[in-house]
C-alpha cells in the first residue's frame, strides 16, 4: 500500500463499535498507513473521539435521522416493501425457518392495507426462494433508493474503501449505495452470529464480506448468492478480548459487585428473543428453584436483562419492572442491567464488557434462549442451558405476534446449538431442574462438545480475529474493484 489510503468504516450499532475499535480491527489499518474515518452516532461523535482517537482517526456523522427522514418520505411504501423482500427473500439451499418466522410476524402485525397486500408479496418471496432471477430483481429494483447524504464527506475525504458492519442490512445501505455510485470499493463485516440467516440479501453493492466461520461463508455463498471468493472467513473480532481474558475482573471483586454468595453456586440467565417471547416465565421457573433450595446444591441466580427491555415498549418495560420487583422480594436471586452506550447505539454497546465476560467465567452454570452469548459462554468454558418454557398467550396482545419457546429450535443457530450438543434445552420446570442438577454435578459434561461447537462457529480461538481481519480490510486497499459483487 504504498500510497496513503483513507477508509471510512460505517458504525452504526454499538456492537460494531465493539468489532472495530475495541479489538485489533482498526488499529492494524491505521498501523498499515490507512486513515480511518468512522461514521457513528451523530450525538455521540465527541464521546467516541475521546475515548478512542489517536492520530490518524476521525470521527463524522452517519446521519442516520436523514436516513430515516429518506426512507418515510421518499416513495416510502416501495422502499418498505423491497426492504422486506431483501431481508426475508434468500435462497431455500439453506434454512430459511427464522425468515419465515419474519414474515409470520409481518403477517400478524400488518395494517389492513399492508395484508392485503401480504398475499402477492408471499408470493414474491415463495419465487425469490427458489429463483436467482428474481432474488436478482429485488437486489437491483432497491438500488434506485439513493439519498446522497454524504456527498460532502465523500469530496472531503475521497476514501479508497467503504466499510459496514452489514451489507446494507441496516441503513448503511444509503452509504453503500452511494459509494457504489461513485465508483468507490466497498466491503461489508458480519458482526452478530446469526445475521447470514437472519437478514438475507445485500442492500447494496458490496464488493467484499468477511464472516465468523465456514458455516455463515456456506449461507452468504448458497443463501444470499455471493460469489465464494469475494467471501472471507476471518473469524469474529469482537470475542478475541475473551480469549486474551483482557476484561476478566477477579471473582471476589465480581461477587462483592452484586452482592453475591461465594459459598452458592452462580446460576447466570441473559433473557433473549423478547420481541418473540416473554421471559419472564423462564425467569420465574429459576427463580422459584434457587430462592426456594430445590436444587443439588445452594444456588443465586443472576439475570441479565436484554438490551430491547429498554425500549419504548410497554411490554417489555412492563417484564423489566416485574423482574426489578421479583429481586426485591426472593432471596438469593439479583439483577444486572446491560449499560448503555447513549443514543442510536442503545444498550449494544462495550460498555460493560467487563460485566458480561466475569459473569460468563463466574457462572457455575449459564441460561438463556439460544442467545448469541451460547457461543461467548462456551468460550468462557461453561455449562450452557437453553430454557425454552412456553408463555401461555404469548405476549397475549392483539396484533402482537408472539412464537412459542418450543417451536424456535429449528432456526439456523439454534438448530446448530442442539446438533452441536453444546449444551441442553429445558422446555419445562422439571427438565430445567434436572439439566441444572446434571451440571452442577458434573460440570465437564458436553465440554468436548462446547469446545467443538467454538472451533466450528468462530474459527480461530487464539485472540488473532480482529488482525486477521484487519489485514483482510488492508488487502483490499490495492485490490482492483470487482464490477459486480455477483
Amino acid at each position: 500500500m504504498p500510497d496513503k489510503k483513507t477508509v471510512f468504516i460505517s458504525a452504526d450499532h454499538g456492537l460494531a463499535i465493539v468489532y472495530f475499535l475495541q479489538s485489533d480491527v482498526v488499529p492494524s489499518l491505521l498501523k498499515a498507513g490507512a486513515e480511518v474515518v468512522i461514521l457513528t452516532d451523530d450525538g455521540l461523535k465527541d464521546q467516541i473521539e475521546k475515548r478512542f482517537g489517536q492520530p490518524g482517526l476521525h470521527v463524522e456523522g452517519l446521519r442516520m435521522k436523514e436516513c430515516r427522514h429518506y426512507a418515510k418520505t421518499v416513495e416510502p411504501s416501495r422502499q418498505w416493501w423491497l426492504n422486506f423482500l431483501r431481508r426475508v427473500g434468500a435462497s431455500n439451499r439453506i434454512n430459511v425457518e427464522a425468515l419465515t418466522s419474519h414474515v409470520r410476524q409481518v403477517e400478524v402485525e400488518a395494517s389492513r392495507r399492508r395484508k392485503l397486500l401480504m398475499v402477492g408479496m408471499k408470493a414474491a418471496v415463495g419465487l425469490m426462494r427458489r429463483s436467482k432471477a428474481a432474488r436478482r430483481f429485488v437486489y437491483k429494483a432497491q438500488l434506485k433508493y439513493n439519498p446522497e447524504l454524504y456527498t460532502d464527506l465523500f469530496e472531503k475525504y475521497n476514501p479508497d474503501l467503504v466499510i459496514a458492519s452489514t451489507p446494507g442490512w441496516r441503513l448503511d445501505r444509503f452509504l453503500l449505495r452511494q459509494a457504489a455510485q461513485r465508483g468507490v470499493k466497498t466491503a461489508a463485516v458480519v458482526v452478530g452470529w446469526d445475521n447470514p440467516s437472519s437478514y438475507s440479501l445485500p442492500g447494496a453493492p458490496v464488493d467484499w464480506i468477511t464472516c465468523w466461520s465456514e458455516i455463515q461463508k456456506q449461507e452468504l455463498v448458497e443463501g444470499d448468492d455471493w460469489l465464494s471468493e469475494r467471501v472471507n472467513v476471518g473469524g469474529i473480532p469482537s470475542y478475541d478480548g475473551y480469549f486474551h481474558k483482557q476484561w476478566l475482573m477477579s471473582r471476589e471483586e465480581y461477587f462483592k459487585l452484586h452482592n453475591l454468595d461465594p459459598n452458592r453456586k452462580l446460576l447466570s440467565y441473559a433473557s433473549s428473543f423478547i420481541t418473540f417471547s416473554p421471559n419472564i416465565q423462564n425467569i420465574e421457573a429459576l427463580a422459584r428453584l434457587v430462592s426456594e433450595d430445590k436444587l443439588a446444591e445452594p444456588s443465586q441466580l443472576l439475570i441479565r436483562l436484554h438490551p430491547n427491555h429498554f425500549m419504548d415498549e410497554p411490554l417489555f418495560a412492563a417484564e423489566r419492572e416485574k423482574v426489578r420487583a421479583m429481586v426485591k422480594t426472593m432471596p438469593h436471586v439479583h439483577l444486572v442491567e446491560p449499560v448503555p452506550l447513549g443514543g442510536e447505539l442503545g444498550y449494544y454497546s462495550g460498555e460493560d464488557m467487563p460485566e458480561k465476560t466475569s459473569m460468563m467465567a463466574y457462572s457455575d452454570v449459564f441460561l438463556t434462549v439460544y442467545s448469541t452469548m451460547v457461543v461467548e459462554e462456551a468460550i468462557h468454558g461453561k455449562p450452557i442451558v437453553a430454557v425454552c418454557i412456553d408463555a401461555p398467550g404469548g405476549w397475549n396482545q392483539p396484533g402482537r405476534f408472539s412464537l412459542p419457546l418450543s417451536q424456535i429450535g429449528e432456526w439456523p443457530t439454534h438448530q446448530r446449538f442442539r446438533q452441536a450438543q453444546a449444551g441442553r434445552v429445558a422446555m419445562n420446570e422439571t427438565e430445567l431442574r434436572e439439566v441444572i442438577n446434571t451440571y452442577l454435578q458434573n460440570p465437564d459434561a458436553d465440554r468436548e462438545q462446547r469446545e467443538k461447537f467454538i472451533r466450528d462457529e468462530v474459527t480461530f480461538t487464539d485472540g488473532t480475529a480482529g488482525k486477521r481481519t484487519g489485514e483482510y480490510l488492508v488487502s483490499l486497499l490495492d485490490k482492483i474493484k470487482p464490477e459486480d459483487f455477483r
